[in-house]
């Protein structure tokens, strides 16, 4: 083998090996999560989703605000997460993959600063390295854009 034959063969494994991870990353909201305030544009938090049994959960990993209180507590909450610290804390529980769609649905989200939950869909998007979280309370809802960590 030349040199460019096995430097164009080692570019092409490269390419299909990202390929492949991408579109893994792409079909399941498992990962590590960037949440945006949508005041500021910033980081506010990062969340991790987990499966377990084709269900859900996420927890707040890190609070990324400058001005944030690691000793914060969901004071609001009015389940078993009352008074619980916010970090640390599940705010996504219950979600399970619709049939035949890149979508989890039917479980819920925590708001923790105001404590309320809302019914929760989560679809990856632009091949996993963003996902839309959209909270729900009957046909009111809105979406937000959380970012993949690398």
């Amino acid at each position: 083998m030349t040199y460019n034959t096995l430097f164009l063969a080692k570019c092409s494994l490269w390419l299909t090996t990202s390929l492949c991870t991408t579109a893994a990353l792409g079909s399941s909201p498992v990962g590590q999560w960037n949440t945006v305030d949508e005041k500021t544009g910033e980081p506010k938090s990062m969340v991790v989703i987990t499966e377990h049994q084709g269900v859900m959960r996420g927890r707040v990993e890190k609070l990324l605000r400058k001005d944030a209180d690691p000793a914060v507590r969901c004071d609001k909450c009015s389940d078993d997460r009352k008074n619980q610290p916010v970090l640390g804390l599940e705010i996504i529980r219950g979600a399970k993959k619709a049939s035949n769609k890149d979508v989890w649905e039917d479980g819920e989200i925590l708001d923790p600063e105001n404590g309320k939950t809302y019914g929760l869909r989560l679809t990856p998007i632009e091949g996993g390295a963003k996902l839309e979280v959209r909270g729900s309370f009957g046909p009111f809802g809105r979406t937000q854009t959380w970012v993949r960590v690398p």
